[in-house]
């Protein structure tokens, strides 16, 4: 973390709980991060968003660079908010990193939230060098979204392997599917 300046850098964090709002943005100016902005719950995460579209000096932020979300929330969850920021027209930026902050860390859960193009997940409970891996692997890896008619997120996969032309797996042809890059 020492090799980077994160002052720059501006977080919305979206999470019901007032404690741990306070502990993820005291564990991102911690790392460093110098503009963090917190909300109650993914409607005013929405809100927010809009507001530093239309007008960025009145919202406090140039842009929103992450976004960690708590998924369960009411009345506007995590999944909602995620949901909107990749697939709705008004969404200022489709391709804003977005972090899953959840106890709900199995499998299924974990496969609902790529579906809808989560960029990572943070699992319950969290140290600050858990956030701070999540922090990282967004700077440092930054992955191409893919567009397809189910999809528009991240690209799934972490790693890009050759595969033979006999083995290739999708249902899909290449035509099908368009990369973007950011």
């Amino acid at each position: 973390m020492a090799d980077y300046n994160f002052g720059l850098f501006s977080c919305l964090v979206v999470d019901d709980s007032s404690y741990l709002r306070t502990l993820i943005s005291s564990s991102l100016r911690a790392i460093g991060v110098g503009n963090i902005k917190t909300v109650d719950h993914g409607g005013q995460g929405i809100e927010f968003l809009q507001a530093v579209r239309d007008d960025p000096m009145k919202a406090g932020m140039q842009n929103v660079d992450l976004i960690f979300s708590n998924w369960q929330m009411n009345p506007v969850d995590g999944m909602m908010l995620l949901r909107w920021v990749r697939r709705h027209k008004d969404s200022p930026n489709r391709f804003v990193p977005f972090v899953m902050v959840t106890g709900y860390a199995d499998r299924e859960k974990v496969r609902e939230a790529r579906a809808m193009g989560v960029t990572e997940m943070l699992a319950k409970p969290f140290s600050v060098v858990n956030l701070g891996q999540r922090l990282l692997q967004v700077v440092d890896r930054p992955r191409k979204f893919v567009h397809t008619s189910k999809y528009f997120g991240p690209d799934r996969r972490r790693t890009q392997r050759e595969i033979p032309p006999d083995k290739d797996r999708r249902k899909i042809n290449e035509r099908d599917v368009e990369v973007v890059h950011v």
